[in-house]
């Protein structure tokens, strides 16, 4: 079988200008390696290992490297959190300091922490008469010493982990209901585990290996600070050999330690989840059905599979495990286990003022669901952010029934958020996932398994709780994702384009199964959506928005009869013409007219909205009455459904759309580029202000 090319390669063939320069450096890295392979003395390599000194020099090191990443720890892996998250003043400054003992010479190093922590330095004084500690010439110091140099490593690795985990994941575990505390612990480490690891591997083996820094600061004084390669350094002066046996023992450490972590340090960080889940061995298929529909096949083992990573979750409550769960058919046909009486507790209203980007008031009645759209850029997603507390650009004074939540942190607002892609924790099973809010706002374990299994069963995904996000569907992950955002108890739903990525024959599936429990749904829901169906099937309430304004709010129908913005008649499949009203229509802004049947007083910004089927298409110049005539070219036909959508330009008025069938389509010969004539009656133009 031939080989794939590798892009960007000609052949898999390195020019020669640029092999003979590289396979010189490899060359040139490897020979010292080698040079320690082929000079040991293998004979004598176990007599000079079990000397006495080196094991202790050993054991020494091994403390110090030790005792030097749990400071790293402890100091590195906050500071590489506010690098990553934490926008402030000198943060360049901060991370040069970071990367400082990374470029200085370690002797300087040693230098610099005498200066610093010596008993003559800035703080040693105060350290030695407060606390009674000395670090030069001690073990102390050594520890100190090695930090210094290595904590460097876990910061960059773990800062880089941390800026390619997008920070949605967090975000929706705080919109659950969990603290900043737990959302590190139970969302953002085990979410960035690999820079972790990889981090700390790198950083213990470089404390290990520390030299320069320890024999200037702490001196090299046998049993106290003579760590290895402080030993490795007297022996060449007594005994070569040997200390080319110990040079080898370090070697092999730092190539199993580079061995293990297999170039991860190296690489950026991809984000869990962030690939399409449907693309990966052994996911489903993008059109399975999601579990609980009729031909569904998404039925799994009680137990999960042998190969199934284990959480990476710490603590036991946000486990994956649900073999002593009960199978809860909640609300599913044929249950013998009752629904739960009431899984929405809370019956709350909205109020919301929005200042900033975005500036509207808001107010809607306990069980609304209000469908936001709007061109690109108007200010929904920001909404959405802004009563979530989560963004700058826009501020929200908002009270969900009696609460006024609006100094309130996000995690304590009552807000559940259900993001486009869903933001499902990969390191979680879907019942863990699902239990999360649950769990975060004190709910004991089981009883927070047993909502969390009732809720999904009542969305059809019950079968699939052991599966991660990864083995999931887009159907299956989005019911699951809502199902989290009910199961959470919110006062206030917000879920931002929540169908978007999924196929037509699963959005249909999941609207419905959406509108079902909105049905029920005790708060208030915000949907964002470009989608005239969902924003039609859904919603009590559509809110119009653009350039943060707020156009329209009005039920359904009203602003499908009378859309108030042209980005919105368009997005119903409506022609839209913006002008201004005249005593008998509208007049266009490139100097043509357009006569209706009810015009609007005189002089004020009119919109014009023209149904695509009101638009009849002719070869010739019509006669009879149609008030509205122009000549065009048609510029493209498309299907849509059993009928066909011809655009027509024309230089006496804007574009056009009109609908007809295939057969009339045929009958008068149309094809893209062919010249005809328009007319729309003026009984078909509906006028509204804007």
């Amino acid at each position: 079988m031939r080989r794939p090319r590798t892009p960007g390669t000609t052949g898999g063939r390195a020019p020669l200008a640029l092999a003979v320069p590289a396979l010189l450096a490899v060359v040139f890295l490897a020979l010292p390696v080698v040079g320690i392979l082929v000079r040991t003395e293998w004979n004598e390599l176990g007599t000079h290992l079990t000397d006495p000194a080196v094991i202790e020099a050993l054991e020494l090191s091994l403390l110090v490297s030790f005792a030097a990443l749990g400071l790293s720890l402890v100091f590195g892996v906050p500071l590489a959190w506010v690098l990553a998250r934490v926008p402030f003043r000198g943060k360049t400054l901060v991370r040069c300091l970071v990367l400082l003992p990374m470029v200085l010479p370690p002797t300087v190093g040693g230098v610099a922490l005498l200066l610093g922590f010596g008993r003559r330095g800035l703080l040693g004084p105060w350290l030695e008469g407060a606390f009674g500690i000395t670090l030069p010439f001690h073990t102390a110091g050594a520890i100190v010493a090695a930090a210094f140099v290595a904590m460097p490593f876990l910061v960059i690795s773990l800062e880089g982990a941390l800026g390619g985990l997008r920070p949605g994941y967090e975000e929706t575990a705080a919109s659950l209901g969990a603290s900043p505390v737990r959302v590190f612990r139970t969302v953002t480490l085990p979410m960035v585990a690999p820079g972790l690891i990889a981090g700390a591997a790198l950083t213990w083996a470089r404390a290990l290996g520390e030299f320069g820094a320890t024999i200037t600061f702490a001196g090299n004084l046998p049993g106290a600070t003579q760590t290895l390669p402080l030993q490795v350094y007297l022996l060449l002066q007594e005994d070569p050999e040997a200390a080319t046996s110990v040079s080898l023992l370090l070697l092999a450490i730092a190539m199993a330690v580079l061995i293990a972590l297999r170039g991860r340090w190296a690489g950026g960080l991809t984000a869990p989840g962030a690939a399409d889940r449907r693309d990966g061995p052994g996911r489903p298929a993008p059109d399975e059905p999601a579990s609980g529909v009729p031909g569904s096949e998404g039925r799994v083992p009680a137990r999960p599979a042998p190969d199934e990573p284990a959480s990476g979750v710490p603590g036991p409550e946000e486990g994956t495990d649900t073999r002593d769960a009960p199978r809860a058919q909640a609300g599913a046909p044929g249950s013998s286990v009752p629904s739960e009486p009431d899984p929405f507790p809370h019956r709350s209203s909205l109020h919301a003022r929005l200042t900033g980007f975005t500036r509207l008031t808001l107010d809607a009645e306990p069980g609304s669901t209000i469908a936001v759209v709007g061109p690109n850029g108007a200010g929904k997603t920001t909404l959405l952010r802004a009563l979530l507390g989560l963004t700058p650009r826009a501020h929200a004074e908002l009270r969900l029934g009696d609460a006024e939540v609006t100094g309130l942190p996000p995690h304590r607002r009552g807000v559940a958020w259900v993001p486009q892609d869903g933001a499902l924790f990969p390191h979680l099973s879907a019942l863990g996932n699902t239990a999360y809010g649950l769990r975060a706002q004190g709910v004991p374990r089981a009883e927070a398994r047993r909502a969390a299994l009732s809720w999904l069963e009542r969305l059809g995904v019950g079968p699939l709780a052991h599966r991660r996000p990864a083995q999931l569907s887009g159907g299956q992950a989005q019911r699951v994702a809502l199902a989290r955002a009910l199961a959470a108890r919110p006062r206030l739903l917000l879920l931002d384009e929540p169908l978007a990525a999924l196929d037509q024959t699963t959005r249909a599936r999941v609207r419905h199964t959406l509108r079902t429990h909105l049905e029920g749904f005790g708060g208030v829901c915000l949907i964002v959506t470009h989608d005239p169906v969902e924003a039609v099937s859904l919603a009590d309430r559509v809110l119009v928005l653009e350039e943060g304004r707020a156009l329209q709010y009005a039920p359904p129908a009203e602003v499908t009869r009378h859309p108030r913005s042209p980005w919105v008649a368009r997005m119903l499949g409506r022609n839209a013409w913006p002008g201004t009203a005249t005593g008998d229509g509208l007049s266009l802004p490139g100097g043509g007219r357009l006569i209706a049947a009810e015009p609007l007083p005189a002089g004020a910004p009119a919109l014009a909205v023209i149904a695509p089927e009101a638009v009849s298409v002719h070869r010739r110049e019509p006669d009879g009455s149609p008030r509205n005539v122009w000549p065009g070219t048609v510029r493209e036909i498309t299907a849509t459904g059993s009928r066909l959508r011809v655009l027509i330009t024309s230089p006496e008025a804007p574009d056009l759309v009109a609908e007809i069938t295939p057969q009339a389509a045929a009958e008068l010969g149309l094809a893209e580029g062919a010249a005809v004539w328009t007319s729309v009656k003026a009984t078909e133009v509906s006028l509204g202000e804007l």
